[in-house]
């Protein structure tokens, strides 16, 4: 507010101007402060009107005190409504707010808040039916996308979303687990079995069989339900509706 009152003194009362004053002061704070850490913030998931776009995105700052107060958090949510419109971190900054490019938002609001403030993560997904979640204190926001527009299929897509963000999977289901993390885990089993003396021509069966373990409690649609550990997410959905599957997830989290 001080900073507000400063520049429109300097401006002489010209609203216009002051805002310029205070744009040329966030440049100069940025890049003072461009080193500095943005680990905290608000992560925000928006979905469209018909549920078949969503978007997820963290507004970062530097400090948690920030990061909770209820213009942040508005801005937060203002930013996350347009970057609906857009399939790209890029063409977002660009975008028009406020009179202003969102980059250049962002700049203003360093110089106001006088911290770093930047657009972290933007993940879209599409899906015949994109669900939603987003933890207390706008730590962790997910989008999770399902096979068809069903009954039941609202309260299921945020259950599963909810999964995510509590379970933090690495991947969908096997499929999408990376082959470097695929080699990273199987040589940690093999690893594991040398010192407990396993013989090494039993090394590639067992290690296989810790890597089935590793999928089921790392990929989301094998790991047990939060809900109901007697069924895995893929059994959880299809007992919602018998076509249904998941077909993929975003997960932002900050910290």
């Amino acid at each position: 507010m001080m900073d507000c009152k400063k520049a429109l003194v300097e401006a002489e009362g010209d609203f216009e101007k002051a805002i310029e004053i205070l744009r040329k002061k966030g440049q100069k704070v940025a890049a003072n402060r461009a080193d500095r850490e943005s680990s905290e913030g608000a992560a925000i998931a928006k979905v469209s009107a018909d549920n078949t776009q969503g978007v997820v995105i963290s507004l970062n700052c530097e400090t948690d005190f920030v990061a909770k107060n209820e213009s942040f958090v508005k801005l937060a949510n203002d930013l996350a409504d347009l970057a609906l419109g857009f399939d790209s971190k890029d063409a977002f900054l660009a975008a028009s707010f406020e009179g202003m490019t969102v980059a250049d938002k962002l700049t203003e609001q360093t110089g106001v808040i006088g911290e770093k403030i930047e657009i972290g993560s933007f993940e879209k997904l599409s899906a015949p039916f994109v669900g939603s979640y987003i933890h207390a204190g706008n730590k962790i926001a997910t989008l999770v996308g399902m096979s068809a527009n069903v009954a039941g299929v609202a309260e299921a897509s945020k259950d599963v979303a909810m999964q995510a963000a509590a379970m933090n999977p690495v991947a969908l289901d096997e499929e999408g687990v990376d082959q470097s993390i695929i080699d990273k885990e199987i040589e940690i089993a093999k690893d594991l079995l040398r010192q407990e003396g396993k013989p090494e021509a039993m090394l590639d069966n067992i290690a296989k069989g810790k890597l089935n373990r590793f999928f089921k409690d790392n990929t989301l649609v094998n790991q047990d339900f939060i809900k109901d550990s007697k069924l895995s997410v893929a059994q959880y959905v299809k007992s919602v509706d018998a076509s249904l599957v998941v077909t993929g997830f975003k997960r932002v989290a900050l910290g």
